[in-house]
């Protein structure tokens, strides 16, 4: 498990963490969103032990990361800005970070072919696509077969048939009892593999919620078709029902209950051939708790 707890990192002037608390527990995909310069990056790194926080601790199976003992043991990263050596083959830089970690030579074989780089390895990385490099990073993260995963942007440069590896892959890992935690600015990514989201905005903890009850929280409206859209919207509009948009014959509500609206169709006598709530997305509902500003 991962427990990042009263976080705050200040640079300067800047704040860039501010009193975060949130946990990620075992066994599941729990995605981190926010928009650009919300601290999410600092964060990541304050778990992974590369920057100190001003006040607050962030622990991983209830340490430090610099407490852990074999720590790529326990943990392993994938960061956003990983840098390879252009004329090492992609085997060659594995068989290093193994080296040093004491992790057996077998593995790195073992690694290689579970993100689909076996046929690859022996090709220097200077050569390799971005996809392909992030495969690696990858593959140097889960070198000793660690508990617990940090990843920064992993979908990063993988094409669709990628990513799709990567969902498959990571819902594997997660099967098995890990904990994993994704950075990550494609939203409906996330909204598909992740069991939980934590989103920061500003330093902030804005919200920690399971995925699909999040965006059940935020309507996307309520639909309604029917052959007088023209003369329901008017009966709507002089309820004081606010239509947010209308088109031929399909209107969208965005606020009352499909209750309300039924009863005033049916007490004008107009055909309803759809009333249905609209399910928001994450990417809606992140937009709407983070004052609509990007990930990116």
């Amino acid at each position: 498990m991962i427990e990042v707890e009263h976080l705050t990192k200040r640079f300067r002037k800047t704040l860039a963490v501010d009193d975060l608390s949130f946990k990620v527990r075992e066994g599941a995909i729990t995605g981190f969103l926010g928009p650009n310069g919300a601290g999410k990056t600092t964060t990541l790194r304050i778990i992974l032990g590369l920057v100190r926080p001003s006040s607050g601790r962030a622990t991983v199976k209830a340490q430090l990361y610099r407490q852990l003992r074999d720590p790529l043991r326990q943990v392993g990263s994938v960061l956003e800005a990983s840098s390879f050596h252009p004329g090492r083959s992609g085997r060659d830089h594995l068989h290093v970070v193994a080296a040093s970690a004491g992790i057996e030579r077998s593995r790195v074989d073992e690694v290689l072919g579970l993100v689909q780089l076996t046929k690859d390895g022996s090709r220097r990385v200077g050569g390799y696509s971005l996809g392909m490099q992030q495969r690696l990073s990858l593959a140097a993260a889960l070198l000793g077969d660690p508990g617990v995963l940090v990843l920064d942007e992993p979908a990063n440069g993988l094409d669709p048939q990628g990513i799709h590896w990567l969902r498959d892959l990571l819902r594997a890992l997660a099967a098995e009892g890990r904990t994993i935690l994704i950075s990550s600015h494609v939203l409906p990514e996330i909204e598909q593999i992740a069991d939980e989201v934590v989103i920061v905005h500003r330093g902030k903890l804005v919200e920690q919620a399971p995925t699909a009850e999040l965006a059940a929280r935020i309507s996307g409206g309520i639909r309604v078709r029917s052959p007088e859209a023209d003369r329901l919207r008017e009966i709507l509009e002089q309820a004081r029902v606010k239509v947010t948009s209308a088109q031929a014959d399909l209107i969208v509500v965005g606020d009352g209950s499909t209750e309300r609206i039924g009863e005033l169709a049916a007490a004008n006598g107009i055909v309803l051939h759809e009333l249905a709530v609209e399910k928001a997305t994450l990417e809606e509902a992140f937009l709407e708790l983070t004052g609509h500003e990007t990930t990116r």
